[in-house]
């Protein structure tokens, strides 16, 4: 017996080593895989950042501009609307040609006029129209650079390589370099990233259209979604008999969860456009299609949440004779509530990085305007981000990354709150 109980005992123990390294080694793995991720997302951060941090700020160039009254107000009525409709345009050329005056011909001259951005004349008559008595006299002016100067500035370009390599020209480097020799140009905040909407030209190019558009997709998406989610979650888990309805209706809702979100909007494009007529590319039909998408989530969460109610809140309400009604709304549904407000903050997180069901309503359309409502034509920070990633201008790229800098942080400004709240409020039974 002595022998055998021994025997037992060693197997046993053998048992036991080679359990406790299988368990030692998965411990291994797990950590490996969570360094690797780590690494993984830290190196996605560093070449967000990288190529994006450079996009808030802008090359400036100072132009010495005389304001022809012959030119810009011949009438002399200070009128904006007469001074508006002046040729600004061929004023700042003016002004080049009269700071290199050893350029000569046509082809050096456009090349000389691509120092500046297109939007300068934008900014001299903004200028004029707010001071009317500068007319007739000579001004320094700084006026945002093009896009090919900016990167210039920025160290994108090397000047060692051949002309044939890059962007800019040998002539349009030398001239940079006088302007800089002579304190006429200088980095400033890039305002415009944050208060223009899209253009063609980068160094005009802002988000600010892009996020209003978010702005009320997403006010859309919350005021249908949160209702109609928390309501179907409290008939579903309270008050819905349990049949082959219901059940069908909940795997129908789980298994929505799962379907790829291009599906949604391919259903908002046959439903609300092509048959309802509703227009493209605004962000109510934007909210709608994003509801359809985040109820799912929203109601599981919502059921997750008033399952996590201990029955004995229902019983003691109905036992001092609440009925069914205020037993759900006066005491459940308080108590679930900051379950559901994670789970909804969570589904508009969701929500505001999706691009693929807006591409198929039209979202994807170019708009320069700020839309002012829900019925404006707009676009989206994740659909401005696609279109940005898609153009071939090197000064694109930094603000490519610049944007999703921005939209990743609203998404973790959304993530952090909906745990903050759950710290907050929830409950532990």
């Amino acid at each position: 017996m002595a022998n055998s109980h021994k025997y037992t005992t060693h197997i046993v123990r053998a048992g036991l080593e080679k359990r406790y390294k299988k368990e030692a080694r998965f411990r291994r793995m797990g950590l490996a895989a969570i360094i690797m991720g780590l690494i993984f997302l830290s190196m996605l951060f560093i070449s967000i950042i990288g190529n994006g941090y450079t996009a808030f700020w802008q090359t400036f160039v100072q132009l010495e501009i005389h304001l022809d009254a012959s030119v810009i107000d011949p009438e002399r009525t200070r009128d904006p609307e007469i001074i508006s409709a002046a040729d600004f345009g061929g004023i700042v050329k003016k002004s080049l040609r009269d700071m290199y005056p050893e350029v000569s011909g046509r082809r050096d001259k456009r090349t000389l006029y691509r120092l500046v951005s297109s939007g300068a004349s934008y900014y001299l008559q903004d200028y004029v129209v707010a001071n009317p008595e500068q007319i007739g006299s000579t001004i320094q002016l700084w006026v945002p650079a093009d896009d090919d100067v900016d990167m210039l500035m920025k160290g994108h370009f090397d000047r060692d390589k051949p002309e044939a390599e890059r962007r800019i020209k040998d002539n349009q480097i030398a001239w940079v370099d006088k302007l800089v020799d002579q304190g006429r140009v200088e980095s400033r905040f890039n305002k415009t990233f944050f208060t223009a909407g899209d253009s063609r030209e980068p160094e005009l190019a802002g988000i600010w259209g892009a996020a209003t558009g978010s702005f009320f997709t997403l006010v859309v998406t919350l005021l249908l979604a949160f209702p109609l989610g928390v309501a179907t979650a409290v008939y579903l888990e309270e008050f819905a008999p349990q049949n082959k309805w219901t059940d069908l209706i909940e795997v129908n809702i789980n298994n929505l969860a799962a379907v790829p979100s291009i599906v949604f909007g391919l259903l908002g494009l046959a439903v609300f456009i092509n048959f309802f007529g509703m227009p493209r590319s605004a962000p109510l039909v934007g909210g709608m299609v994003l509801t359809l998408m985040t109820l799912p989530t929203i109601i599981i969460a919502s059921r997750a949440a008033l399952k996590s109610v201990p029955p004995s809140i229902r019983e003691a309400a109905l036992g001092i004779g609440a009925s069914k009604m205020q037993m759900v709304f006066h005491h459940v549904l308080p108590l679930a509530m900051p379950g559901m407000l994670t789970g909804t903050i969570i589904g508009m997180a969701q929500a505001l990085g999706e691009s693929a069901p807006l591409l198929m309503i039209g979202m994807v359309a170019f708009i320069v305007d700020i839309p002012t409502s829900a019925m404006d034509p707009s676009t989206v920070l994740p659909v401005q981000i696609y279109l940005w990633a898609d153009s071939p201008e090197r000064a694109f790229v930094e603000r490519t990354s610049a944007a999703i800098m921005v939209l990743l942080m609203f998404l973790i400004t959304m993530n952090a709150l909906a745990v903050l709240l759950r710290k907050k409020f929830e409950r532990r039974w």
